[in-house]
C-alpha cells in the first residue's frame, strides 16, 4: 500500500490543523495506522494510532488535543491538531502495519508515506 501524507502548512500556536493521509494500491480495512512526527535533529516520535477496530492511542505530548480517525470507505487516516503548540513543529508521516500491537514503535510499521511539514508561529 503506498501512503500520502498532506494537510500540512503553518499554523499559529493555539490554532488547528487537519492532516490526511491517503492510500492507495490497497485498502486500509487491513492495516492499524500510525501518525508519527520528526522535528530536525531528532528521532521519528509516535504520536497517534488507530486500530482496525477504530480504537485510538495517543503520545501524553498530544493527548486530549490532537484526535486520529480512520474512514475506511475514503481509505484515508486523519490527524486533527487542535491547541497546536510550538513544540509541535515538525514533519509528519503516517504509517501503516498489518500485524502486532505495538502501536508506539516506528519499526513496527510496514509502509510509510512522504512526510508533510507542520510549522507553528508562536
Amino acid at each position: 500500500v503506498q501512503l500520502q501524507a498532506s494537510g500540512g502548512g503553518l499554523v499559529q500556536a493555539g490554532g488547528s490543523l487537519k492532516l490526511s493521509c491517503q492510500a492507495s494500491g490497497g485498502a486500509i480495512s487491513a492495516y492499524a495506522l500510525g501518525w508519527f512526527r520528526q522535528a530536525p535533529g531528532k528521532g521519528r516520535e509516535f504520536v497517534a494510532a488507530v486500530g482496525w477496530t477504530g480504537g485510538a492511542n495517543y503520545a501524553d505530548s498530544v493527548g486530549g488535543r490532537f484526535t486520529v480517525s480512520r474512514d475506511n470507505d475514503k481509505n484515508t487516516v486523519y490527524l486533527q491538531m487542535n491547541n497546536v503548540k510550538p513544540e509541535d513543529a515538525a514533519v509528519y508521516y503516517c504509517g501503516a502495519r498489518s500485524r502486532g500491537v505495538t502501536y508506539q514503535l516506528a519499526h513496527t510499521y510496514h509502509f510509510w508515506g512522504p512526510g508533510t511539514l507542520v510549522t507553528v508561529s508562536s
